[in-house]
């Protein structure tokens, strides 16, 4: 794997690290949410593993994976981190990550679920899940229509090896406050139906262009690529 890359890469992401989380911070006071945690996810599609244990070494704890053939050729190289999957994840790819990551994100179907209850159990293990919400009702995005949310969370608690803890969603660029609103509302609606074996504890929403807006309304999970590293165009595998 390639290792070219100078101390002023590693201090961009130090630097950037740093603005981060004062600006999550500031949020969190202007929006009333000082007392409560917002955690950081390094989003590390394309990102050199050199690059990646930067950021470990500033205080992530967290990575986010996008690709079961990326993750696979770089975890080795990473240092001890949490790490979730967080994209588009195919029933045959469940197989290759099962074992090495904390939680999948993206779950927007019960053939997942299914798959990921499987080899969770074959392997002794409960996973951890959140189910991925299409809030904009955006053609080109997967995660599940708003409406069926529930009814497809209330048929994923039963399976045995997976544990659902939330939700995800990528709401659309440029998205007014309303979108956020209708997740969060989504959000505290199935959370009040205390369903069991859901615990409805994670609200990952927000990217490095509207994290701040995220914890605005509830976020307590946010996924940071390009603020934290910059343009991806470190691709080394």
């Amino acid at each position: 794997m390639t290792t070219d890359f100078s101390s002023d890469k590693f201090q961009f992401v130090v630097e950037n690290y740093r603005e981060i989380c004062y600006n999550i911070q500031n949020a969190k006071v202007k929006y009333g949410r000082e007392s409560e945690n917002v955690e950081i996810m390094a989003v590390t599609k394309t990102v050199a593993p050199e690059i990646v244990n930067a950021a470990i070494d500033c205080g992530v704890t967290l990575l986010g994976e996008n690709r079961v053939q990326e993750y696979t050729a770089k975890k080795d190289f990473y240092r001890p981190c949490d790490v979730h999957f967080i994209g588009h994840l195919q029933t045959n790819k469940v197989k290759y990550i099962i074992n090495d990551v904390k939680m999948i994100q993206s779950v927007d179907s019960v053939k997942l679920a299914g798959e990921i209850s499987r080899l969770a159990v074959k392997n002794g293990k409960v996973m951890d899940i959140l189910i991925e919400v299409n809030i904009g009702d955006e053609l080109s995005k997967s995660g599940v229509d708003k409406r069926v949310a529930l009814p497809l969370i209330s048929e994923i608690s039963c399976l045995p090896g997976v544990r659902v803890r939330g939700l995800m969603a990528i709401p659309p660029i440029g998205s007014r406050d309303e979108i956020y609103l209708k997740l969060k509302d989504l959000f505290e609606n199935i959370k009040s139906e205390d369903i069991p074996g859901v615990s409805m504890d994670i609200l990952s929403v927000g990217m490095s262009g509207d994290y701040e807006m995220a914890v605005k309304y509830g976020s307590n999970l946010v996924r940071i690529g390009t603020k934290l590293f910059g343009a991806r165009k470190y691709m080394e595998v």
